[in-house]
């Protein structure tokens, strides 16, 4: 399985990490011990301080496919959900600052709490879903995929390209304004389309 994350796919996120929008979407890659299923808490690593929350739709792969063209992208997925892509904000400044990859900051292990996925189908129009995060009961992050730069379709075609997508694979989409630092004791939300799909603690 596969875990592949889109980096800044709203125009307001690239904005508050004052980073240009990209022209083709930016990849990276997290492994599989990142997954924190089952509402499991998130323990904060003592290697940051200063992990913070990104809230992202997560779309799981269905079908196996390769070159996949734009118009039929949408045959290669069947649920979503909205997951948590952690960075450790600190780590991904020191790094770049440095000219390094900046992985490590955001694929340690824990940094993909993931919710419950919801089947495609519920969906009326996968170009217009919201979602949100709230901490402690107060409004962190709003998105809707009307916002994306890269829609769903144009992620997965242009991922395989240079990736056999399979069966099980995850793609995070990006996460819209709004992230913050996390602390002991939050307690995290995530709802897509109103229905809670993810509902945690961080220790």
């Amino acid at each position: 399985m596969k875990i592949i994350c889109v980096g800044l796919n709203y125009r307001k996120h690239a904005a508050e990490m004052n980073r240009p929008v990209p022209a083709e979407p930016m990849i990276f890659l997290k492994p599989d011990s990142a997954i924190l299923k089952k509402n499991k808490p998130f323990f904060i690593p003592d290697f940051s301080s200063d992990v913070q929350y990104e809230a992202e739709i997560v779309l799981r792969i269905s079908k196996l496919g390769k070159g996949i063209a734009v118009k039929y992208a949408e045959r290669y997925y069947d649920a979503l959900t909205v997951g948590i892509d952690f960075t450790a904000r600190d780590l991904q400044s020191r790094f770049s600052r440095e000219g390094h990859p900046w992985e490590l900051s955001k694929t340690f292990d824990g940094s993909a709490p993931l919710g419950t996925f919801v089947p495609k189908e519920k969906f009326a129009d996968v170009r217009d879903i919201s979602f949100t995060l709230e901490i402690n009961g107060t409004l962190r992050q709003s998105g809707n995929t009307s916002d994306l730069i890269f829609s769903f379709a144009e992620i997965i075609s242009y991922l395989s390209k240079y990736y056999t997508l399979k069966t099980g694979d995850l793609i995070f989409t990006g996460t819209p304004s709004g992230v913050g630092p996390v602390c002991s004791g939050d307690n995290l939300v995530a709802r897509l389309e109103g229905e809670t799909v993810l509902d945690f603690f961080a220790r």
